[in-house]
């Protein structure tokens, strides 16, 4: 059987080359019909890429780097494999890098350390300060996930982390809650972001300030929060009526010690989380918990990054986050994805209506 060309798959869909390889490259310039269209026939034709052609012809490997701090923390886990299933569905694969959240591992990567085996990187920062990179120009193709900012030079996807973190206290708030503990500040951009938003839902409740409680730790692990919360039940101070965790991981940890020193959740206090993994759903109660859309991360970052990735001979002339004409930074995307609160036993105490 002879082998099927683009030109080929042309003509059965009636378009031109170029729209069957726009499709068949993933770039997003294309229309859903006609993409549908194209599709369709790819598929009754039995088209298959020659991945090896492509790469010679276009000087690209067909990889992109995913750099992200834990491989082991199911929220980062999750999201690699999000990215795994949209880049394959464009031809892509992914090269998964874990910078265990050091700073100097983040830096080389953002000075360009990946770019010998990909056409681009994916980098989720967890500790890399921004100052240390402000005036830096990107030069390679890079796109930031997740809600640590290090310069609006480099384009961006995440969720919005202040509104996030309000919605999750704003909801506790609705529960009756009013002593709430807001546990994860650990000086990072993130941890800065959730406490903005804690503050922000209990300064518009009107929350008595002696009620409000944010509890630091060092890392967003389990062990850290289960130790956090013990030491805070021991304490001198009232019982809180929740806890408002900066991540799962935290709360699975204050879960456990609420249960080793007989409090109830949610009857005594309610806990919720951010992140919502697939674990979240299992806890004793299972938790209530923000979840971010990994899914529209994952589309919406590669989309970001194969239009650097589209032209690199402009690099040179327009790298992003730079004015061609003036040659200064500017502000690259910085994209807002959804989320949603996912509403489960740890939190709940009014009636849900029927």
């Amino acid at each position: 059987m002879a082998k099927v060309r683009m030109r080929d798959v042309a003509e059965h869909a009636g378009v031109s080359v170029r729209t069957v390889s726009n499709v068949v490259n993933g770039f997003s310039h294309v229309s859903p019909d006609t993409r549908a269209k194209v599709q369709r026939s790819l598929d009754e034709l039995g088209y298959r890429m020659d991945y090896l052609a492509r790469g010679l012809r276009s000087g690209r490997t067909g990889f992109i780097a995913l750099a992200v701090p834990f491989l082991a923390e199911p929220y980062f886990a999750e999201l690699a494999q999000a990215v795994i299933r949209a880049a394959g569905r464009r031809g892509i694969t992914v090269l998964v890098e874990s910078t265990a959240g050091d700073s100097e591992v983040e830096r080389r990567i953002i000075e360009g350390g990946l770019t010998n085996v990909a056409d681009g990187v994916l980098l989720s920062a967890l500790t890399l300060p921004a100052g240390d990179i402000a005036a830096k120009k990107p030069d390679f193709p890079l796109v930031m996930l997740g809600e640590h900012s290090v310069g609006d030079q480099f384009p961006r996807v995440g969720i919005d982390n202040v509104a996030a973190a309000r919605t999750a206290v704003e909801h506790l708030l609705e529960q009756g809650c009013r002593r709430i503990v807001a546990l994860g500040r650990n000086g990072s951009e993130n941890g800065r972001q959730r406490t903005e938003g804690y503050e922000q839902a209990m300064s518009a409740a009107r929350v008595r300030r002696v009620n409000w409680l944010v509890v630091p730790v060092e890392d967003w692990t389990r062990e850290q929060g289960y130790v956090a919360v013990r030491e805070l039940l021991e304490g001198d101070g009232p019982l809180p009526d929740a806890v408002f965790a900066f991540n799962d991981a935290l709360a699975v940890g204050a879960l456990r010690a609420l249960d080793a020193s007989g409090v109830r959740v949610p009857e005594d206090v309610a806990v919720v989380g951010i992140d919502a993994v697939q674990e979240s759903a299992y806890t004793h109660p299972p938790l209530t918990s923000v979840a971010p859309d990994l899914d529209a991360i994952a589309e919406r970052s590669l989309t970001l990054l194969e239009e650097q990735m589209a032209a690199p001979g402009e690099a040179e002339e327009a790298a992003p986050g730079e004015d061609a004409r003036a040659g200064v930074l500017v502000a690259a995307p910085q994209e807002a994805t959804p989320y949603r609160l996912v509403v489960r036993e740890s939190s709940r105490r009014t009636p849900v209506p029927e």
